[in-house]
């Protein structure tokens, strides 16, 4: 994206120009989150991840071979097809991560995933300009080219079951939904399939109302989105404020810094879940939001660099937690739902992300960095407050149901059961 970005200035000469090609990206992933669960339900995810890397590939390769004449029409096909394919990779593969590695591993291999990308991320940043001085654009194209067949070959080698990626029918996984999270999410909607034909259900939604707070935990997503979209936009003027002459160094610095909080955090949350079995749970996710976002708005509070550096360590870190959190949750849902929930959610965040850079690049034209990012940040502070809440009453009616469980069935085996009359159902509940 460093040389893509570089190249489409340098190509039109014009800000706007990259600016629309950031917005086609994003609108073509935001078009992609909403159909992605419908493409798992009919091919598998090795398929959907396979062909995305492959028509990543290709489009590069389209770049690279394009006369002069026609750079404008291949950067916008760059632009669709990176947005859509991206989108599409992403969403299949976290929803497929639980058949992959079982569903007792679905942290371990979380944290791995993201332990790799900050890496890739840094080594990415890292080379991107070195390779574009050294050796020019064409090359950068080429070299990105090849990763993407060097992933279609690793998604190929991945054990994945064949056949359909939801692995049965909307229907099904909404009953099963139902039984396992004591969701009403199959209630009314109707079944998918009867006697006169298909009929459409918002199964994405149908997915977010199977488990109480999940609705709530991707709208906090979506809004942590538009948060990040203003450290992203402003990050280098708050460099450029610090050292007008060289403003790549501490957007540089700070993102190597906040990777290596993001892989500290990773190797904590593996050890974890090795040990205990367990994932972090909801509860981390809304923590961990909190802290990330308080730290991006301390970072441009203009402390020294040394506090700054630590602050970035911070976010990193709490930007970790939320990521291995969400997915985790996420994942817990049954197979067809998943990737309608993780195709929703992408969508959401594509359109947080959207808004926010063309709310967020206008108001930095009159506003301080530190305010901009102190509101974006601090709006999400405020929901992940709600949903923490929301989470806190989840467990503690969750608390008092299973009290009242465990003291019906101490009730049964000394009382009788009240269902049958053999006693009155006040004297067993006293009991």
């Amino acid at each position: 994206m460093v040389a893509l970005n570089l190249f489409v200035y340098e190509t039109t000469g014009r800000a706007l120009a990259m600016g629309l090609f950031m917005a086609v990206r994003l609108a073509s992933g935001f078009v992609a989150g909403l159909v992605v669960g419908g493409l798992l339900a009919r091919f598998s995810a090795k398929s959907v991840m396979l062909w995305a890397n492959i028509g990543q590939g290709a489009v590069m390769l389209l770049l690279v071979l394009a006369p002069d004449g026609l750079l404008t029409g291949a950067l916008m096909a760059v632009s669709v097809v990176i947005g859509a394919c991206g989108t599409l990779f992403m969403v299949a593969l976290r929803s497929s991560i639980p058949e992959m590695v079982g569903e007792d591993r679905r942290a371990w291999a979380n944290s791995l995933s993201i332990t790799g990308r900050s890496l890739a991320m840094v080594a990415g940043f890292a080379s991107a300009g070195v390779v574009v001085t050294l050796v020019g654009y064409t090359a950068a194209f080429l070299v990105d080219m090849a990763t993407f067949v060097i992933c279609a070959v690793t998604v190929a080698l991945l054990p994945i079951a064949g056949g359909r990626g939801a692995g049965g029918t909307a229907a099904d996984d909404g009953a099963a939904a139902d039984g396992a999270m004591g969701g009403t999410a199959g209630e009314g909607a109707g079944a998918e399939e009867d006697r006169g034909g298909r009929r459409w259900r918002p199964v994405a939604f149908l997915a977010l109302a199977a488990a109480p707070g999940l609705g709530l935990m991707v709208a906090l997503r979506g809004v942590d989105a538009f948060g990040s979209s203003s450290h992203n936009a402003a990050l280098p003027i708050y460099s450029a404020s610090l050292d007008a002459s060289d403003p790549a160094v501490f957007v540089s610095a700070f993102w190597c810094v906040w990777a290596l909080g993001n892989i500290g955090a990773q190797q904590v949350i593996q050890r974890y879940a090795q040990r205990t079995g367990r994932s972090v749970g909801a509860l981390g996710f809304g923590y961990g939001t909190v802290v990330m976002s308080a730290a991006f708005i301390a970072a441009f509070a203009g402390f020294p660099l040394a506090v700054t550096g630590v602050i970035a360590l911070a976010a990193g870190a709490a930007d970790g937690l939320t990521e291995v959190s969400y997915t985790s949750h996420l994942q817990t849902l049954p197979a067809g739902l998943r990737a309608h929930a993780f195709g929703l959610s992408a969508t959401l965040e594509n359109l947080g992300f959207g808004v926010g850079m063309i709310l967020v690049a206008a108001a930095l034209d009159r506003i301080s960095p530190l305010v901009v990012v102190g509101w974006s940040h601090g709006a999400a502070i405020v929901v992940a407050a709600v949903f923490l809440l929301r989470v806190a009453a989840l467990r503690r009616a969750g608390r008092t149901e299973g009290a009242g469980r465990a003291g019906l069935r101490k009730g049964e085996a000394v009382e009788g059961r009240p269902d049958r009359g053999d006693r009155d159902g006040a004297e067993v509940s006293g009991g």
